[in-house]
């Protein structure tokens, strides 16, 4: 058995080598791609500047939210009717479908990937979920998110939102949201395992499937909170990681059905368990300065862990996006929910303004000595490039990573998507089309321009 397990070992070892050649090949050819092609790229996008602090109240008054939460016997009488709802764990072990390693990815999809900085682990999905367009990924959240806070399980883990087109494909299906957890214990097997996000009925009777753009999620404690749609009430949705539901009938529909319970085929399903409004309406609605969170990501400040979101602007826009920041509540009966008042409201602790725009992942550190954090900036492509960019940007200036014989700064995803930052091995996980990769985050610095 030991002799065994030895070979096993020394085949991944062996097989992780030749996947980090060969991903340092590809970053060679996109590297070389980059340089051919930057001299027909039209104009360079401009420099976003420094960070602009936003503290007057009028600025930061659209920012503030007002928390929802769905009673508790709400959630117990569907529990009831449904059976014990299971964690994380009980998803993990039935995971059924597997991550390819890039060596086994399509030429096109590793060509979504980092020019610079490389990534250093990269996956695509199971065929099955990528033979239609109409599901894309757009979100990611690891399992450093959660880490040191008391979670329950055993294995590591990435969870990653797909969100169905709103015009494509079945009716039934239109604007869905779901999350693969992925086992990411052992880096040479990823497997993962789809739950259904839903919203249940006032009465907790029956649920509907949740219609919205996951563009960002963040894990913390026991919860997820993921980006809302544009133009809806809601602003984010708050899923509790120990209220996963069986479904017990395998049927296109969504709820109660004849027989039991069905989620659109999928095995699990994930009801909300609260969400969070802006106070001033619904965003992006023309009575409202209230900005639509395009993306999310965790924040480990110095003093307080924080819920860090972008507004969401096409990548063309002429207008400024904003940053914010929201802290968690320390109330250990609130655990991983917003930090409120007595009124159930949550104000933005920090907030600022951006030149950029088309922004599709952000990410907050703290380095050491510094009072605020340099916020990353993933940059969806304009209508001119490939590939995106990635800034990092404060309240000092901005600097991007680099690529190309003319230090092109257009080196990111092609289709970039959230960012989130494990901070056990220093490495920043995201997504660019139909590819999961991880870069270290000293790797993005070096890349700085």
């Amino acid at each position: 058995m030991k002799q065994r397990g030895k070979r096993g070992r020394h085949r991944r070892r062996k097989r992780g080598r030749a996947l980090r050649g060969f991903l340092a090949g590809t970053a060679l050819a996109l590297t070389a791609a980059a340089t051919m092609i930057s001299a027909s790229q039209a104009t360079v996008a401009d420099d976003p500047g420094a960070l602009k602090p936003l503290t007057s109240p009028s600025d930061t008054a659209p920012l503030r939210l007002r928390e929802h939460l769905v009673p508790r016997r709400t959630l117990d009488r569907l529990a009831t009717a449904m059976g014990r709802p299971v964690g994380v764990d009980a998803v993990l072990r039935s995971a059924d479908r597997a991550l390819l390693d890039a060596a086994d990815c399509t030429s096109a999809e590793r060509a979504t990937l980092p020019v610079a900085p490389a990534a250093t682990r990269a996956y695509c999905w199971d065929p099955a979920d990528t033979a239609t367009p109409d599901w894309r990924p757009a979100s990611v959240t690891a399992s450093g998110d959660a880490a040191h806070v008391g979670t329950r399980e055993s294995h590591g883990v990435i969870l990653a939102g797909w969100t169905h087109s709103a015009t494509a494909g079945s009716s039934a299906e239109r604007g869905l949201a779901r999350v693969a957890f992925v086992d990411a214990t052992d880096p040479a097997r990823l497997a993962y395992r789809w739950v259904l996000l839903a919203v249940p009925t006032a009465d907790g009777r029956d649920y509907r499937g949740l219609v919205s753009p996951v563009s960002g999620m963040v894990r913390y404690q026991d919860k997820l909170l993921v980006t809302a749609g544009r133009g809806t009430a809601e602003a984010l949705y708050v899923y509790d990681l120990n209220r996963i539901q069986r479904t017990t009938v395998a049927a296109p529909a969504i709820g109660r059905v004849p027989g039991g319970w069905s989620a659109d085929g999928y095995g699990y399903v994930m009801p909300a368990v609260g969400s969070y409004r802006f106070t001033t309406g619904p965003c992006g609605s023309d009575d409202t300065d209230a900005p639509c969170p395009g993306t999310l990501s965790l924040d480990r400040g110095p003093a307080t862990t924080g819920l860090v979101a972008s507004e969401w602007t096409p990548a063309d826009s002429d207008h400024r996006a904003r940053l914010w920041r929201y802290t968690f509540s320390v109330d250990p009966s609130r655990a991983g929910l917003l930090d409120t008042d007595a009124a159930g409201r949550v104000k933005a602790v920090e907030a600022y303004r951006t030149r950029a725009a088309g922004i599709r992942g952000v990410l907050a550190y703290h380095r050491t000595g510094s009072a605020r954090p340099a916020f990353y900036l993933g940059h969806a492509p304009d209508s001119r490039s490939g590939h995106g960019g990635l800034w990092r940007q404060d309240t000092d200036g901005a600097r991007a990573t680099r690529c190309g014989a003319d230090a092109t700064h257009l080196c990111w995803a092609q289709e970039p998507g959230s960012l989130s930052y494990g901070q056990e091995r220093g490495e920043v996980w995201s997504l660019s089309g139909r590819m999961l990769f991880s870069v270290p985050l000293g790797s993005i610095d070096s890349s700085l321009g």
